[in-house]
């Protein structure tokens, strides 16, 4: 029985990257050799065990074949006389195809050091195509590593677009998509996962309503680079850069999804398209299965994020009536996670990046403001119903003063 750590850990070894998960792939070894020296049986479509001390994934060398649709349309085989290359040739990418052993010796059949070497993303073999979650995760690798200058080599393009034009990429599992997704949103550069996802064709497929935005026009004077994709994408990027969480990065994806609607004899002036907006954000995080947090972020910062970058000229009133919409006096976490979201949007345009926000301190200040005057504020004859009037009174009153201090 010879065990080798296999993977993402060989693979972020050999680039001096930090890594956290390790997998180990056992050769010349059975099941109940493993359950007998105390391993925990964890899998369900083919033999993965917990180390009886470590707790990490030892999965049986495997064959596979496949023998269906999507993602869980395969066979796998375990048996003694399975070899270490016939295993690592089943995985995606030349670079995750490698494995070390425990004297640090590294096994690389199919050229997965020459490929890290030359910054070059390369499937194994063309049973790539048999699988359709590997466009997503090498999209998502692209999006990692891009910082390091690889890029994807392009006969692996191609077999991506042969993967979206087959079908199978609609047998993935709306988890599935979602998973892979918000994994690629955390990277530093998840503008790239759908920069690639649109080159080979799967944009449309699994996200159309983000695919929409590609062509669709901007005025010049408030968005120089004009194209509503390139626009979404460029605000992604600046919510990476900052480096927020999952949430506002989504939203950060979405908020601009009305524009796709608009119709074309108005063009490019996109009047309402918050409102338009409300519909494909919704579509879009229900067939995806998005956490219900993320998702009502997204709908609050698509619908409102014109209110934000005007907040400085509202009404003391209307400014009052904008906070509560944002559920300012209960959820201030959010309302944070709001801004963020729409100083990317303000950003994320040719030539605007550095552009200084005003309206995010200002909109935090108020917030402060409001939050701060209680109930237990207020005289002491104000009783009932009078309490939440008078609150409302003095939060309005409170915010004209503030403009007044702040100017506008």
């Amino acid at each position: 029985m010879q065990v080798y750590l296999v993977g993402g850990a060989v693979r972020d070894h050999l680039l001096g990257h930090p890594y956290h998960e390790k997998d180990y792939v056992v050769v010349g070894a059975t099941p109940e050799q493993l359950l007998a020296k105390g391993y925990q049986p964890v899998g369900k479509d083919f033999p993965v065990f917990l180390h009886p001390e470590t707790k990490e994934e030892y999965a049986l060398a495997r064959t596979e074949r496949k023998s269906g649709i999507g993602y869980h349309g395969f066979q796998f085989f375990t048996d003694a006389n399975v070899t270490l290359e016939d295993d690592l040739i089943r995985r995606d990418l030349t670079i995750n195809a490698m494995a070390m052993d425990e004297n640090g010796q590294v096994y690389d059949p199919y050229g997965g050091q020459k490929d890290l070497a030359e910054k070059i993303l390369r499937h194994v073999s063309d049973a790539f195509t048999e699988d359709p979650l590997r466009v997503l995760r090498v999209a998502r690798f692209a999006a990692r590593y891009t910082p390091y200058g690889f890029k994807i080599a392009e006969n692996t393009l191609q077999l991506m677009q042969e993967i979206s034009k087959s079908g199978e990429l609609n047998a993935l599992t709306p988890e599935r998509v979602w998973k892979e997704t918000a994994r690629a949103l955390m990277e530093d550069h998840a503008d790239v996962y759908f920069q690639i996802l649109k080159d080979c064709d799967a944009l449309k497929i699994l996200f159309p309503e983000i695919d929409a935005l590609f062509g669709v026009p901007q005025r010049p004077e408030f968005h120089p680079e004009i194209d509503c994709g390139i626009h979404t994408l460029m605000a992604l990027q600046q919510a990476c850069q900052a480096n927020y969480t999952l949430d506002v990065r989504f939203a950060v994806l979405v908020h601009d999804l009305g524009k796709a609607l608009t119709p074309i004899e108005e063009l490019p002036r996109h009047i309402m398209h918050e409102e338009r907006g409300i519909q494909p954000v919704t579509t879009l995080c229900d067939r995806l299965k998005v956490p219900t947090h993320i998702k009502n972020l997204a709908l609050t910062v698509c619908k409102e994020h014109l209110k934000c970058h005007q907040a400085k000229n509202l009404k003391p009133g209307t400014l009052w009536r904008f906070l509560q919409r944002l559920d300012v006096l209960r959820r201030p976490d959010k309302v944070r996670a709001f801004v963020q979201a729409c100083e990317c949007d303000a950003k994320g345009r040719l030539g605007m990046e550095e552009r200084p926000y005003p309206q995010a301190q200002f909109i935090l200040d108020a917030m402060d403001i409001v939050r701060n005057i209680r109930a237990q504020d207020l005289p002491e004859h104000i009783k009932g119903p009078e309490i939440g009037e008078m609150l409302v009174q003095y939060r309005i009153e409170a915010l004209a003063k503030f403009k007044e201090q702040y100017g506008e």
